[in-house]
């Protein structure tokens, strides 16, 4: 990334004593969340370590399954040819009293996003749709016309005062969304290839250009780790788009709840007032009842444990994460809380305080236990700025990503995007940091891309 130790190490200390600062407050669950208190999502900025080694090794090939789509039980997604990262080096297997599984592969090598790859939203469908579980609610709305509303504005690279779409069609495709998530399980199952996201933050013309590089659904199967909102300048046209594509692909793509699609935490970092200012209050408390519906976690191929913040010491079993009932709030603190605002910790033997002043962190020995425990080999989690986009941690058996580059305009990371094969190998996609006037440069050269492949 071209950044020397010593000026990362600063942005560390910086970003750990904002974040530091009041954190339980605005974590707390009560019924009116106080607007100075503070919290914030993510940690530490910091090298990632995950292209250190170069290993070819056999990947784990004895779980993949057929079909044609992505589902909470069963079956294999059409997976998009998007893919230009190569995978080379591999994932160490958990420790088990049995032998150990084959590894994980994941790459040296990274695809780094500089310019839009050909996909577009007209290419994309053309690929075999889903039925949608909220078909009954589409009377009140049309849902490819709301995405492509919503991507017309992306491509400006601008931000409006006004919203492209009606206060009658948010609330329908919220209900719609609603309902899809009460319908599918809290801890969602899901057969690999899949493309896994980490933290947006309102970036909306960054996930934009995640799905120019990635693939725009259902060209691709996707898991977002949740943090939607907040931070970036366009909240609202970020978390309507992955709800239309949830409604339109209910079976392709899935949403996992994150720290921030709570109530408390969005009166405090931003979506609130871009509510307010943009829609009503009304229109907040709308989203944030779809909020209390998301999905918690998620299991890939039975190997790799997906949730946004991390681990819990309330998780005894896996039916706990099932046994949560939704609707709900994050609570102020117990397993649910945890699963969303917890870290690991390069120092922690086992469990330790949270410097954000909520959940816990978690240790080496932690991950080590709940890996065997399960008989998995990998923990993705988001949650933490990270500089490269993806980190590796206690010997590649833990993996953050964060997908939001050049994060709040201050940290020059790279956003990254994790792909997993059919046969579990794991590459990672890099979109680089741009600054708003490159970032509408480009988002202007990827308008141009897309109308042309329409006219042909």
């Amino acid at each position: 990334m071209g950044q020397q130790p010593s000026s990362t190490s600063k942005k560390q200390k910086k970003g750990k004593d904002k974040e530091k600062e009041n954190s339980a407050e605005a974590a707390s669950a009560d019924g009116q969340p106080d607007d100075n208190s503070e919290s914030t999502p993510q940690g530490s900025l910091s090298r990632a370590t995950g292209a250190g080694t170069s290993e070819s090794e056999t990947a784990v090939d004895s779980i993949s399954t057929g079909g044609s789509k992505l589902t909470p039980q069963s079956g294999s997604p059409t997976s998009s040819n998007n893919d230009h990262s190569t995978p080379t080096s591999s994932i160490a297997p958990a420790a088990s009293p049995k032998p150990p599984p084959a590894p994980l592969d994941i790459p040296a090598t990274q695809t780094i996003m500089t310019s839009s790859t050909p996909f577009t939203p007209d290419s994309a469908s053309s690929m075999p749709q889903s039925e949608s579980l909220g078909a009954k609610d589409r009377s009140k709305f049309d849902v490819d016309d709301m995405i492509h509303r919503l991507l017309e504005v992306g491509y400006t690279g601008k931000v409006s005062k006004s919203l492209c779409l009606k206060n009658a069609e948010i609330t329908a495709i919220c209900q719609a969304a609603r309902e899809v998530f009460l319908a599918q399980p809290t801890l969602i199952e899901l057969s690999p290839p899949v493309k896994i996201v980490g933290d947006v933050h309102g970036q909306y013309s960054d996930l934009i250009r995640l799905f120019e590089m990635c693939g725009f659904p259902p060209a691709a199967n996707y898991l977002f780790l949740g943090d939607y909102v907040d931070r970036g300048k366009q909240s609202l046209e970020t978390i309507l788009l992955l709800l239309c594509y949830k409604v339109k692909y209910p079976e392709n793509f899935f949403l996992l709840r994150g720290n921030h699609e709570c109530a408390n935490v969005t009166r405090v970092y931003g979506f609130y007032d871009e509510c307010k200012r943009r829609c009503n209050i009304k229109t907040w408390k709308t989203f944030i009842d779809v909020f209390n519906c998301l999905p918690i976690a998620a299991v890939v191929a039975s190997k790799i444990f997906c949730v946004h913040g991390g681990l819990s010491p309330s998780l005894h079993s896996m039916e706990d994460i099932k046994r949560i009932q939704r609707p709900t709030d994050v609570p102020d603190y117990g397993l649910l809380n945890d699963l969303l605002w917890s870290d690991p910790s390069d120092t922690a033997i086992d469990w330790e305080d949270n410097e954000r002043g909520v959940s816990y962190c978690f240790g080496k020995g932690i991950i080590n236990e709940f890996l065997q425990r399960y008989d998995m080999d990998l923990i993705c989690r988001a949650h933490m700025v990270v500089e490269d986009g993806y980190e590796f941690w206690n010997d590649r058996t833990l993996v953050t990503v964060f997908s939001a580059p050049n994060y709040c305009g201050e940290f020059d990371n790279y956003g990254a995007c994790m792909s997993v094969s059919e046969d579990l190998l794991c590459a990672f996609e890099l979109l680089k940091p741009l600054d708003p006037a490159a970032l509408r440069k480009e988002m202007t050269k990827a308008k141009r891309k897309s109308l042309m492949a329409t006219a042909q």
